[in-house]
């Protein structure tokens, strides 16, 4: 019997849960030309603002989901506000929104920590389903079968959904083309009458809250933790690298990649090899292709 399916499968849900970070991450970096690493602790306040409303307060899970990504929108859209839209007026360099947005992941982290303790959480209840499919069954030509939970299977959904809610958000609304303006060139687009202020920080609301459902989903599977942000903040960074950094699109591609790289890269060694082989990747693509899969 041979784990090739389980391995396939494996590599799409763990493809699915970085498109979800670098789609976020990549919206924001295609806009303000910065990487901003607080985006990772995001994920994380998505994760506990689930916990705090459905465990701790009591409330029904779909509304405490609805609720906890729009809280997470809500926290990055006042960072934004409080911390880089401050450093823009004052044309601060990248350098500094680099270590800016580092001391907003710190700070994010250790009022959670604070708040809730280090110790591992568990998202999953009853409700959230604990159901097993099974696909590629044992009959077919791959020989063996592989499982997939109703919790993976709403992550691989989730971010297909997202990826195609984007896209036409993107391509069909005033927003998105005026958020394409002025990842463009920002000073232009305030010449013809663009809010660029209010722009980005909608940018901001939305991926912050791309990043809080990734963090509640990952919660759901995995469980949370206060550092959970710096493992999912590195996968997305890579697989936007990988894909072509601010382009929305090759972040899908570059997180699908490094999904199937990472879980068939450790077929034959150990587990612990696995974020090695996600660096080695990301090293081989700054050497060779350092402009992604896709270009900007």
């Amino acid at each position: 019997m041979t784990i090739l399916p389980q391995l396939i499968v494996n590599s799409i849900i763990a493809g699915a849960i970085y498109t979800l970070v670098a789609i976020g991450f990549n919206l924001i970096y295609g806009t303000v030309k910065f990487f901003d690493l607080g985006y990772g602790a995001l994920t994380a306040v998505g994760g506990y603002a689930a916990f705090l409303f459905h465990k701790k307060l009591g409330l029904d899970l779909a509304l405490s989901i609805i609720l906890a990504v729009f809280l997470t929108g809500a926290i990055g859209w006042l960072v934004n506000q409080l911390v880089y839209k401050k450093l823009r007026a004052r044309r601060a360099s990248n350098m500094v929104f680099l270590v800016a947005s580092l001391g907003v992941f710190t700070l994010l982290q250790a009022l959670l920590a604070i708040f809730f303790s280090s110790q591992f959480q568990t998202l999953s209840t009853n409700a959230a389903g604990g159901r097993v499919f099974e696909i590629f069954g044992p009959t077919t030509w791959l020989g063996a079968g592989a499982v997939i939970t109703q919790v993976q299977l709403i992550i691989l959904l989730s971010g297909l959904a997202i990826m195609g809610a984007l896209a036409l958000l993107l391509k069909r609304t005033l927003f998105g083309k005026a958020i394409k303006a002025v990842a463009d060139d920002e000073e232009v687009a305030k010449v013809v009458g663009i809010d660029t202020a209010k722009i980005i920080g909608g940018v901001f609301f939305i991926g912050a809250m791309i990043a809080g459902l990734a963090g509640i989903l990952v919660g759901f599977d995995t469980g949370i933790e206060p550092t959970m942000g710096l493992s999912l903040l590195l996968k997305g960074v890579i697989a936007s690298i990988i894909g072509g950094i601010g382009n929305v699109y090759g972040g899908v591609l570059g997180a699908f990649l490094l999904g199937f790289v990472e879980n068939f890269g450790i077929w034959q060694i150990s587990g612990e090899w696995k974020d090695a082989i996600a660096f080695g990747l990301l090293i081989i693509f700054l050497l060779f292709r350092p402009q992604g899969i896709i270009r900007k």
